[in-house]
């Protein structure tokens, strides 16, 4: 058994087991995600404090489309089964995308749903995330990195009921300046440009009907959390943005989930940095809308 502060994780994702009364703890959990992928694995616990494992959930086999950058895992039900929403560095082209895989269990084995990433093949794209729209209908929110378009862009695609395609073209929901928080930085060797970064996407439905969007970029190169807010309550938008990042002291890529006791939770890694960085759990208000700290009050 570990306490949370002795798990190595980034992009921490909960699941929350009602029937079971357990939390399933996913995320990048290579010792090294910048390099070769080993595959995924779970930490479950009965708190958001200590944890058993980890437990495999994925492993590639010699045939898998990627080595490396097995990043952002994600766990849904839907229909019935789970699926895993996971970014991957593919072999043969250099890109990066996301993929779905599927299980009937929370621990596994995950195996390949779709038919390679879902995310365009030509694009540089990450952290793709489920939403259901109000019809019932699947979509993925996902990151076209900066790497290859220099202001990062949050996108949205309409997938096909059984979560093995993508069914239409891309639509931009914003991209990373739009937002008043963020700031650029230009990359020493890739390019020259002013750059802006949107890593994380995660959709949540407030209690007062509102659809946010939490998303990840940087203030003054210090990784920090934000929330924009759709004025339609569609996924398509337009969207609107917070003034002040929801968390600025080094961590992000995070995800709100409401805890056995309904308590609602902000999870994220912190620091940005490996090997360093560990889950963090964080208290959270919520009024009309409004997502605050709770020791904030």
């Amino acid at each position: 058994m570990k306490i949370s502060q002795e798990v190595q994780i980034r992009d921490p994702f909960i699941y929350v087991d009602r029937q079971d009364s357990k939390y399933y703890l996913y995320g990048s959990t290579d010792n090294n995600i910048w390099g070769k992928g080993r595959g995924f694995d779970v930490w479950i616990g009965n708190d958001l404090e200590s944890w058993e494992g980890p437990y495999p959930v994925f492993r590639p086999d010699q045939d898998f489309f990627s080595e490396e950058n097995f990043w952002a895992p994600e766990v849904h039900l839907y229909k019935g089964a789970y699926y895993m929403f996971a970014t991957f560095l593919l072999k043969e082209s250099g890109m990066r995308g996301t993929a779905i895989l599927k299980s009937d269990s929370l621990t596994g084995p995950f195996s390949p749903h779709s038919d390679g990433i879902v995310t365009p093949d030509d694009w540089f794209s990450l952290d793709g995330t489920l939403h259901i729209d109000e019809e019932g209908m699947p979509w993925m929110v996902f990151c076209h990195e900066w790497v290859q378009v220099g202001d990062g862009e949050i996108c949205a695609v309409r997938l096909s009921e059984d979560l093995k395609e993508a069914i239409d073209e891309p639509v931009t929901l914003f991209s990373a300046s739009d937002a008043p928080w963020p700031t650029s930085f230009k990359h020493k060797t890739r390019n020259t440009q002013a750059n802006y970064v949107t890593d994380g996407p995660y959709v949540y439905h407030a209690k007062n009907g509102e659809l946010l969007l939490l998303w990840a970029s940087f203030v003054d190169n210090v990784y920090a959390q934000g929330i924009s807010r759709s004025t339609t309550g569609k996924i398509t938008g337009p969207w609107i943005h917070d003034e002040k990042p929801l968390f600025s002291s080094d961590g992000g890529h995070g995800m709100l989930f409401h805890d056995l006791r309904d308590q609602l939770y902000l999870t994220l890694h912190s620091p940005n940095k490996t090997p360093n960085e560990r889950p963090v759990f964080i208290e959270m208000d919520e009024n009309n809308g409004g997502i605050r700290r709770k020791d904030d009050e």
